[in-house]
């Protein structure tokens, strides 16, 4: 499938807004469900301030959404399917640590069969 310039742009705003890891941590946190602001900050220990200028971030890229009730504002995830994206991408990183694992595993071991030679002094 062929995209056009808008739709790459947009797919490349979605990335970008899943860019940070407090915006990840912050939408792991709505996963479970709405939380208001306060109970985000507590969840991640990022200042009031942080936490609001990227959940503006998330909300701009369309990830969340937002409601007010008296003076406590509250967030949702608007599209689960994100959490599906972010296993699929954590999937994938297993399956590559993995590979490094035993790629560096295979490195350090000894090789079998054959002894260091032995070195005479010159002198």
């Amino acid at each position: 499938m062929v995209m056009s310039d808008k739709i790459l742009g947009l797919l490349a705003e979605r990335f970008r807004a899943l860019s940070d890891p407090l915006r990840l941590r912050l939408l792991q946190s709505l996963q479970e469900g709405e939380r208001s602001v306060g109970e985000m900050v507590e969840l991640t220990g990022a200042s009031q301030a942080n936490v609001s200028k990227h959940l503006a971030v998330l909300l701009q890229g369309g990830l969340i959404e937002r409601r007010k009730e008296g003076l406590r504002v509250y967030y949702s995830c608007s599209d689960p399917r994100v959490f599906e994206i972010c296993d699929v991408i954590c999937g994938s990183l297993r399956e590559q640590l993995s590979r490094d694992l035993s790629e560096l595993q295979e490195t350090r071991r000894p090789r079998t069969g054959r002894r260091p030679v032995a070195r005479r002094s010159s002198r």
